[in-house]
């Protein structure tokens, strides 16, 4: 007799408002730790990552001759000219070197040198 219940019981639901509704609920319940974590990993991971990759967007071609850059492997220089895909770069005085227009990280500005000028006066 106890064993017909529990069969009856798991073939109705365990007495949902109709056949199948707890198998239901019990679906989408279990599907909900997923989609929160699919939220929470949608704003903590790709969202700011589609944002600096706008920012790196607009600022690669917003180059223009003159600006002083660094780039992704850490040289710093100044440009002298560009290309569609490539920007060639002032080193040194007499130093210049082509390299890729998506290898610039990001526009030096006056606290780089400031910086710098005081570590070459520590030294």
């Amino acid at each position: 007799m106890f064993f017909q219940s529990v069969v009856m019981a798991q073939l109705f639901g365990g007495g949902g408002t109709g056949p199948g509704a707890s198998s239901t609920t019990s679906t989408i319940l279990s599907l909900a730790p997923f989609a929160l974590i699919f939220v929470i990993f949608y704003f903590l991971v790709i969202l700011p990552q589609q944002k600096r990759s706008k920012q790196q967007k607009a600022l690669l071609e917003a180059l223009k001759k003159g600006d002083k850059v660094v780039t992704a492997s850490g040289i710093w220089g100044t440009i002298s000219n560009l290309g569609k895909d490539t920007v060639t770069l002032q080193i040194a005085d007499t130093t210049k070197i082509r390299i890729q227009r998506d290898q610039i990280a990001r526009l030096r500005g006056g606290d780089d040198e400031d910086k710098d000028k005081d570590k070459d006066k520590d030294s």
